[in-house]
């Protein structure tokens, strides 16, 4: 079963199941970089997209 994967509201990826775990397609730009990415449950990937997105407004700042 997908999952659609939200940060902040809006949907950035969806999660899809590969080889006993989650596989995760970026549909925002923001988080392209995690794209084809697997994880374990969806709250793993929720973190690692608010760790890169928190990063990148750092840099940027």
């Amino acid at each position: 079963m997908k999952q659609v994967v939200e940060y902040q509201g809006i949907p950035v990826g969806v999660l899809i199941p590969r080889d006993g775990g989650l596989a995760f397609m970026a549909v925002k730009y923001d988080v392209m970089e995690l794209d084809g990415r697997p994880f374990s449950s969806a709250a793993e990937a929720r973190e690692a997209i608010r760790a890169l997105v928190t990063q990148r407004i750092a840099f940027a700042a």
